[in-house]
């Protein structure tokens, strides 16, 4: 694994204040660059993985149902986009074993400033160094602290820093998540 993308899986951790304070970290499998309606084609492919911290609900803000702060990075295996970022996520349960995770953050991302498809001449870079991330996971409770989610993330700038075009990238994977 190259230097820089092994940095960027570890740049998370350094967020973590204490193990303490920690709820869970988690590491996934992902599918890039994913063909969805919320994307325009970006050109990219490949594999990520991605791994994070997710740390216990924030005492104080239970009237927004209790959003667990998380940090994580993604690295693709084909040398396209990585990014890292933070957010906030939420935990629905959907009965016994299974719940929803939906959460949104922002994200850092290393593509190119301008990117335009040859064929097409249509820039497919994604507008701004700074995205947002919205994402959903459909989680199983396995016990003893351990559970598995289907999780799709969405990177993009909504339009909000590029009025002329918006380009996002889409992961749809698997991950693990490990209570401490």
């Amino acid at each position: 694994m190259p230097k820089r993308h092994a940095l960027l899986l570890a740049a998370p951790l350094a967020f973590v204040a204490s193990p303490a304070f920690a709820d869970e970290i988690y590491g996934g499998v992902y599918a890039h660059g994913v063909d969805t309606p919320f994307t325009f084609d970006t050109g990219e492919s490949g594999v990520d993985l991605q791994a994070g911290y997710r740390f216990d609900e924030l005492e104080g803000l239970d009237f927004l149902g209790g959003p667990q702060p998380y940090v994580f990075a993604s690295v693709n295996l084909s040398r396209d986009t990585n990014f890292a970022g933070a957010g906030l996520s939420w935990k629905a349960e959907l009965g016994e074993r299974f719940y929803l995770r939906p959460g949104v953050g922002l994200v850092i991302h290393d593509a190119p400033s301008v990117r335009v498809d040859p064929a097409t001449r249509i820039r497919t870079d994604l507008g701004s160094r700074i995205l947002f991330e919205p994402e959903i996971a459909l989680g199983l409770d396995l016990g003893r602290g351990a559970s598995v989610e289907a999780s799709w993330v969405h990177i993009s700038n909504a339009r909000l820093f590029n009025s002329e075009q918006n380009p996002g990238i889409d992961t749809i994977g698997v991950r693990v998540n490990l209570a401490l």
